[in-house]
């Protein structure tokens, strides 16, 4: 009998997400599952959700929750999220949350990849990309030879509007408003119940070794 993990994973943009995501994704063989890839599929499909969802977003609109639960719902029903599933970037909200709780949609564990904002900074306005080979450079972590040239074709490299110190504080102030409180809700919730088990690793060390913290924790 293979083990089931049902898992969420939160933590501020720059928190390394996206890599940890795909890790355990591979590590426990079930789905990594975002409302963006979600919607698009439906859109892509031409289904009745995915017409309604496609009129929504032409109109600029952002997708409301009882669109995006009903699209997790659905996508929660395909037989590879049998063995489990890792929602990346859902719950976004305490209404989403408690939405989730609400409709019994099971979840084992609530993994929050914590790390302060002054690192977050430092990771993300520290970056630089070629636009041409999408090579990524960190002024810090991974200078180039020759400072803002690409180390192949001594083109120049770029900052992206993203990883732009403004932008970032931007998305931070987001993020600390809409789903910092997730955290909190999260750890009350682990303590009424037995499920989910709500467990915080550091964002910072080596990709692999946040990745072994995370399994540690949910496999002891």
């Amino acid at each position: 009998m293979h083990r089931i993990y049902r898992i969420i994973l939160l933590g501020a943009p720059g928190a390394g997400k996206g890599t940890q995501a795909e890790k355990l994704s591979k590590k426990f063989n079930i789905p990594k599952i975002s409302t963006g890839d979600s919607l698009r599929a439906e859109v892509a499909a031409g289904s009745d959700l995915g017409k309604e969802v496609k009129e929504i977003m032409n109109r600029g609109q952002l997708v409301p929750d009882d669109i995006i639960l009903k699209l997790i719902r659905n996508r929660l029903k395909k037989p590879d999220c049998q063995r489990g599933y890792l929602l990346d970037g859902f719950p976004r909200t305490l209404q989403q949350a408690e939405a989730i709780e609400e409709e019994g949609i099971g979840i084992d564990f609530v993994i929050e990849i914590n790390i302060s904002d002054a690192e977050i900074i430092k990771r993300l306005s520290g970056r630089r990309v070629h636009p041409a080979s999408g090579r990524i450079y960190h002024a810090i972590f991974n200078p180039p030879k020759v400072n803002n040239q690409d180390d192949e074709t001594g083109e120049p490299l770029i900052q992206r509007e993203d990883d732009k110190e403004e932008t970032v504080r931007k998305r931070l102030e987001v993020y600390h408003q809409e789903t910092e409180p997730l955290i909190q809700w999260y750890q009350n919730l682990a303590r009424q119940k037995s499920s989910p088990q709500f467990v915080q690793v550091s964002g910072l060390g080596s990709v692999e070794s946040i990745c072994d913290e995370v399994i540690k924790a949910i496999q002891s």
